[in-house]
């Protein structure tokens, strides 16, 4: 607060110092006329003096109110820009100008974002419908695949399921930033959402012949079903995609001697692992690293909606791996955690 004050004396006086040389430039003129004419030097230091003194009182009459419009102007920079428009009465036409500019600006920004926000639910709008859309054809070739049972039509089964996958993926990037997302904020059992999420991959765990070790779980947490699921399907899918042998472990883990927000939902999984270096990125926007280098088709976008969702949900997500020894994902889901 004093630094804060200083700053604006040192600013205040910074800004008025033409003024105040011209002030001191005049006095000395008169004080030479005067010698120069041989006149009494009083007569020019006692007038000086005096409108000195008088100068200071306007200046500090001047800086209180130049103060009190210093602070409206920083509680008017804290507010939203769409409140930003009781500004301090003008003192002078080019500061009534910038005014008139700001309030212009601000009026086309918000006419922006009306425009912005319509052209935005018109497509959350559009997409909404093409995903239940497309829901149809697939859930159709699924009930037709599902009489046939070969190794070929499980694996188009398997297609179908990634394809609706990503279907969800681009309707879940859309909704994250929408102020119409369907949170339902309660308290779940988890093994009741983890639990359709695995049996959503089962037959790729037959097929790659992955040993799943999932046990009961005993435990609520307040979390959003929906979502939650979303985000262990993509981990899982993940999991699957880089495990050629081995298995994929769920479980929860309850660190000693430490409080309950340290309980986490823990995935494990023995595939290729990740790059040391890649770790601190994996969670970015399209970053795919080295394993996205081999695999073409990785979008990197799966795990940035992870770590988007759950920050919306007040969890933490966090890899731990290294190169062929598997990969951990943890789920921490906060305070409200208790075990069943």
């Amino acid at each position: 607060m004093k630094r804060s004050f200083m700053n604006f004396i040192i600013g205040y006086f910074r800004q008025r110092r033409k003024g105040i040389f011209v002030f001191c430039l005049f006095c000395l003129v008169f004080l030479c006329a005067f010698l120069l004419y041989h006149l009494p030097a009083g007569a020019v230091l006692y007038p000086a003096f005096v409108c000195t003194m008088l100068g200071l009182l306007f200046l500090i009459w001047d800086m209180r109110r130049a103060r009190q419009r210093h602070q409206r102007l920083e509680e008017l920079s804290r507010l939203p820009s769409a409140l930003q428009n009781d500004f301090p009465d003008p003192v002078s036409a080019e500061e009534r100008d910038y005014q008139q500019i700001i309030k212009r600006l601000c009026g086309e920004q918000k006419e922006l974002e009306t425009q912005m926000n319509l052209r935005y639910s018109d497509m959350i709008d559009y997409y909404t419908v093409w995903v239940h859309q497309i829901k149809t054809p697939i859930a159709s070739m699924r009930l037709n695949l599902q009489n046939q049972d070969s190794e070929f039509a499980r694996r188009i089964l398997e297609d179908l399921m990634r394809i609706e996958q990503y279907v969800d993926m681009v309707l879940g990037y859309l909704r994250l930033d929408s102020d119409f997302t369907d949170y339902v904020i309660q308290e779940y059992d988890l093994d009741e959402i983890v639990k359709p999420a695995v049996k959503k991959f089962a037959g790729q765990f037959i097929r790659k012949k992955l040993q799943l070790d999932y046990r009961p779980l005993h435990t609520k947490a307040v979390t959003d079903e929906k979502w939650l699921q979303f985000v262990l399907e993509q981990v899982i899918s993940n999991a699957l995609k880089y495990t050629e042998s081995g298995r994929i472990t769920i479980e929860m883990e309850y660190e000693p001697d430490t409080e309950e927000n340290s309980t986490v939902l823990c995935i494990r999984d023995t595939g290729i692992g990740i790059a040391p270096e890649d770790i601190p990125r994996i969670f970015e926007k399209g970053y795919t690293g080295y394993n996205g280098r081999s695999d073409k088709k990785a979008s990197g976008i799966g795990l940035y909606l992870c770590r988007r969702i759950c920050s919306n949900l007040g969890h933490t997500i966090t890899a731990n791996s290294s190169l062929e020894n598997g990969t951990v994902i943890r789920i921490r889901f906060g305070k409200h955690l208790t075990k069943l």
